[in-house]
């Protein structure tokens, strides 16, 4: 018998110890456990490759299928429309150009750090004709181009300038608000020119078969970077978030990245199916998404990769004007997940 009741004190001492491990509240003294509740992520993007590789996650969001974060997406079609609600914290995490980034990051006192590369090289040297067949046959044409002060500009300047033609006189560049006017330009002129960005190089070549790319503008960059010690990639677009929000939220902020990253990989190794929920979000029809999305260089690339060649890119631009990344390259801590 005395047996047993040492055996039966002992365990009631361990289950005790047990106990006492369990964290408790301190002013209750009840046992708690730390619970994930999903946290609301305002997401936005521009229309264009950086929201056509959103489309499956929002889709699958949309749908229920995911629960872990309350994600809420919005597609706008100028850039201005999205920067004033990053900024005052109506959005949390947005797609943005690349030098837009670093401009914002330099605005808003470090508040803003970009997450991953979304988008490669997008923009492409079109015609009509058969007479451009590199950068140098450029010497003496104008150029119909939208973005002036933005990506583009800089873009179109780095390459004419690092072949021997400097714009405004051996190349004249004729500015236009927006892409349309550029394709309206190589509809009325045989002998016109236009920079364009995927996708709008095939919507405007499935209306005129005549207009094609000449140029791919980001082959043009690789073959300047070739014999560079520090290389750098063209780089369009960008997601980025408030420093805020990734400090209260960064359960929140490593799923989008999860589900970013899973998106963009369904996107390009399905284009037929992703290109019915691009046309479903409005994007761009279907025939014309699957047909661009091979050129639209669509990408997931982040931590150290990210930083060596978005660092480049904006040195190259800061290089040309200073404004261009907001007048100061961006500090290491402007890059998310990185040493």
């Amino acid at each position: 018998m005395k047996g047993i009741c040492k055996k039966l004190s002992a365990i009631v001492m361990s289950v005790a110890l047990l106990a006492g491990c369990t964290p408790k509240n301190k002013q209750t003294g009840a046992t708690s456990k730390k619970e994930v509740e999903p946290t609301e992520v305002k997401v936005a993007a521009l229309k264009g490759p950086t929201a056509m590789g959103m489309v499956q996650m929002m889709k699958e969001s949309d749908e229920g299928n995911i629960t872990s974060n309350n994600y809420q997406f919005e597609i706008v079609s100028a850039i201005d429309e999205v920067t004033p609600k990053l900024v005052k914290g109506d959005v949390d995490i947005a797609a943005l150009p690349a030098n837009l980034a670093s401009v914002l990051y330099n605005k808003t006192d470090k508040q803003i750090d970009v997450l991953a590369i979304n988008t490669l090289g997008v923009l492409y040297i079109c015609e009509t004709g058969d007479t451009i067949h590199s950068a140098q046959d450029l010497k003496g044409k104008t150029i119909n181009a939208s973005g002036k002060g933005a990506t583009p500009e800089y873009v179109l300047n780095y390459i004419l300038e690092e072949n021997g033609l400097k714009p405004g006189v051996d190349v004249m560049i004729e500015w236009k608000s927006e892409h349309a006017e550029c394709v309206a330009a190589l509809a009325q002129d045989p002998n016109a020119i236009a920079m364009l960005p995927q996708p709008f190089v095939t919507a405007a070549a499935a209306k005129n078969n005549q207009i094609h790319s000449a140029l791919d503008l980001t082959k043009e960059w690789d073959a300047l970077q070739e014999n560079r010690e520090n290389k750098s990639s063209l780089i369009t677009g960008v997601v980025v978030a408030r420093k805020d929000f990734i400090e209260a939220h960064p359960e929140a902020v490593e799923d989008f990245m999860e589900k970013y990253e899973a998106s963009i990989n369904f996107v390009n190794e399905n284009p037929k199916e992703a290109a019915t929920y691009i046309e479903s979000y409005d994007i761009i029809a279907s025939a014309v998404a699957e047909k661009a999305l091979p050129f639209c260089n669509i990408t997931f690339i982040s931590g150290d990769s990210m930083k060596e060649k978005l660092s480049g890119y904006l040195n190259v631009l800061y290089e040309q004007s200073t404004q261009a990344v907001g007048g100061n390259l961006p500090d290491d801590d402007f890059y998310y997940g990185t040493k």
